[in-house]
């Protein structure tokens, strides 16, 4: 019991602390994450029929939220696309420039920024959302909403206009969504589990639910 208080004690610090971070620091900690999201990205299967690679992108973008909180995990997706434009090669299979951006894959990157700020909002705003369960939900929402549409809206875009090619819905799912929906499932269980372990069950913030957390119970 006193370990498992001993914990819970430091997972609590661990997140008032970053809560309270100057905005400096918090940049510095929302750039450390670009640089973890730009690490994933390099783990990559390229597939024969579609322009859209399989990462482990996704799994630090669910990460994020949780890890920086409100705002901030948005900011660090945001850095990462915006650097990535820049040049910095640091997208899929070491790319960058507006120019991918702009490509097939663009529309993917926007969501991780909205799939990023979502979750930071939940993470921090309601106890509750730190569930495996709650968690788990959230991401699955974040990740075939927010990322999937505006990637799958752009990548329809892309290849009507650039490679000149329209293609039918079910044509634009194999490329874009379908193959990846077993893995991206994987990852975000992976990803829940790992934010139920490190999220502290008290308020570090004045969470909008903190006088009734105590009475549920939290799977």
């Amino acid at each position: 019991m006193a370990i498992a208080a001993s914990i819970n004690q430091a997972k609590y610090e661990i997140f008032r602390w970053r809560y309270e971070l100057s905005i400096p620091k918090k940049l510095a900690l929302a750039l450390g994450m670009a640089l973890l999201t730009g690490l994933a990205a390099q783990v990559r299967i390229l597939l024969p029929w579609s322009p859209v690679p399989v990462t482990g992108q996704t799994f630090a973008v669910l990460l994020a939220g949780v890890l920086l909180g409100r705002w901030w995990g948005g900011v660090s997706l945001g850095l990462y696309a915006g650097l990535g434009a820049a040049g910095l090669p640091w997208f899929a299979g070491w790319g960058g420039g507006l120019g991918y951006i702009a490509g097939p894959t663009g529309g993917y990157i926007i969501g991780f920024i909205l799939a990023a700020l979502f979750l930071g909002h939940f993470t921090d705003k309601y106890i509750r959302s730190r569930s495996f369960l709650s968690m788990l939900g959230l991401m699955l929402f974040a990740n075939f909403v927010l990322i999937y549409i505006p990637g799958l809206l752009q990548l329809g875009l892309w290849v009507n206009l650039v490679k000149g090619e329209p293609t039918s819905l079910s044509g634009l799912l194999m490329m874009g969504a379908i193959p990846f929906i077993a893995g991206d499932i994987t990852k975000a269980v992976a990803a829940a589990a790992i934010a139920r372990g490190i999220t502290p069950k008290t308020a570090y913030n004045g969470e909008v639910d903190k006088d009734k957390w105590a009475h549920w119970r939290l799977p």
